[in-house]
């Protein structure tokens, strides 16, 4: 069974490499736009299933795709990558002093089927001074991450502490990934 990663996520990449199982990168461009009236779990499982079911398109028949995507909630709002400095500067006064949710949505698509996760992690920040926020942005880190951040990254100081997945919060859950994995290949060796 080939194994496929949708995603152009240097990241997701990284991560994936820790499962220790060849794979090979496909780059699909699928519209990350969140319905009227969509739930932020069903937008993140619906975007990690459009990836990789949009990358099956992309590899053999064969292959097993897995997509991923990753947003921050805070109050019911989806925080998605900032359009500028000054949303980014929304974003960080919103999530300042807080918790917030980080949503990975994972999903294997596989022989016609797409199996899903979703790994909910709790981020708490400290309160940022308006330097902070500024100093951050110089840095250029904030401007292609959901909710204007990488935990990883030089915002890991403003995290106090986290409930559920770090790597969910950098955008791959590992233990969910394998398992979607194991379950494509016990359906592949049932073939």
């Amino acid at each position: 069974m080939q194994l496929v990663l949708a995603s152009g996520s240097p990241r997701r990449n990284e991560l994936l490499q820790l499962l220790d199982r060849p794979f090979q990168v496909v780059r699909p461009q699928v519209p990350e736009q969140q319905q009227s009236g969509e739930h932020a779990r069903d937008y993140v499982l619906r975007l990690a299933a459009e990836k990789a079911e949009a990358g099956a398109q992309l590899s053999g028949s064969d292959a097993a795709v897995i997509g991923a995507d990753t947003v921050v909630v805070c109050d019911n709002e989806v925080l998605e990558k900032p359009t500028d400095e000054q949303d980014f500067k929304r974003m960080m006064a919103k999530l300042s002093g807080r918790a917030h949710q980080a949503l990975t949505g994972v999903a294997l698509h596989h022989n016609g089927a797409t199996g899903r996760v979703l790994v909910s992690t709790t981020v708490h920040f400290k309160i940022l001074t308006d330097d902070d926020i500024s100093a951050y942005w110089q840095t250029g880190e904030p401007q292609d991450k959901a909710g204007g951040y990488g935990i990883q990254g030089r915002a890991g100081k403003f995290v106090t502490h986290i409930e559920g997945s770090y790597l969910a919060v950098v955008g791959l859950p590992l233990y969910e990934t394998e398992q979607l994995i194991q379950a494509a290949e016990r359906s592949y060796d049932e073939r």
